[in-house]
């Protein structure tokens, strides 16, 4: 019970990692909002994980929205102890100067100011009672970049680079920020990521993987908690590769 007694919110909390990662939370002993766009997923993940859970349908990319998430939280917590940053979109497969704008907005309000909006959001919640850890869901393609993904490669860099300088900033009011970085996985962005789900685009894929396999919500789960936890008190600004080596 690693979290017991803690409260967090996981965006992006419905599916894929995020789910993993709030599922993981909660046998953990940690309180946990499951904040997603798609409200009734939010709320069918909150019922299977039982009276721990409750459900919120946010856009991470609205103020409002990301301040109502804000306003529900303190209602139902009094407080926050951990924000996991998850909620993503990438844009498919395309030549850089090809992406659409619509698609480059997309990517650029959903994968990075989110991460501005909920700072603004609930740093001030912990800077108030000296504690808190926000963990960012990065990516292996902010470091070891795949091409065709260019603007999505990108936003996770700069979520690489927001999460050491909010660590930085941070540190003194008691606030720890860290980021993981998985590689591609059986979620729902894997189709998009790989423009088409092919035996064989799947294999060009896992070629690149050292221990041979995508990356599952339980292994970024783990990953959160160990981050998340009292475990990890002197660690801040990192940026842990959950990625069979593909960064290597």
């Amino acid at each position: 019970m690693r979290l017991e007694g803690k409260t967090a919110i996981v965006t992006g909390g419905a599916s894929g990692f995020g789910a993993g990662i709030a599922q993981k939370f909660i046998a953990e002993g940690a309180r946990v909002m499951i904040a997603d766009i798609n409200g009734a997923a939010a709320r069918e993940m909150a019922e299977t994980l039982g009276a721990q859970a409750i459900a919120q349908q946010v856009d991470v990319a609205s103020t409002a929205s990301v301040q109502e998430m804000a306003g529900t939280a303190h209602d139902a917590f009094g407080g926050l102890d951990i924000l996991v940053n998850n909620a993503g979109v990438t844009h498919l497969p395309t030549p850089l100067e090809d992406v659409s704008e619509e698609d480059f907005d997309r990517v650029f309000n959903v994968n990075m100011k989110s991460v501005y909006l909920t700072a603004r959001a609930f740093v001030p919640m912990m800077k108030a009672r000296g504690t808190g850890a926000i963990l960012n869901v990065a990516s292996t393609a902010g470091l070891s970049p795949r091409p065709n993904l260019n603007w999505y490669n990108a936003s996770k860099g700069w979520m690489i680079t927001a999460t050491k300088t909010m660590a930085v900033e941070l540190a003194p009011s008691g606030v720890r920020v860290n980021a993981i970085c998985p590689v591609a996985g059986e979620t729902p962005l894997l189709k998009s990521f790989m423009g088409e789900d092919t035996p064989e685009i799947r294999a060009k894929f896992l070629s690149t993987i050292p221990l041979g396999r995508f990356s599952t919500p339980e292994d970024m789960a783990n990953a959160a908690c160990f981050l998340c936890s009292d475990e990890a008190t002197m660690i801040t600004g990192t940026t842990l590769e959950v990625d069979g080596g593909r960064c290597i």
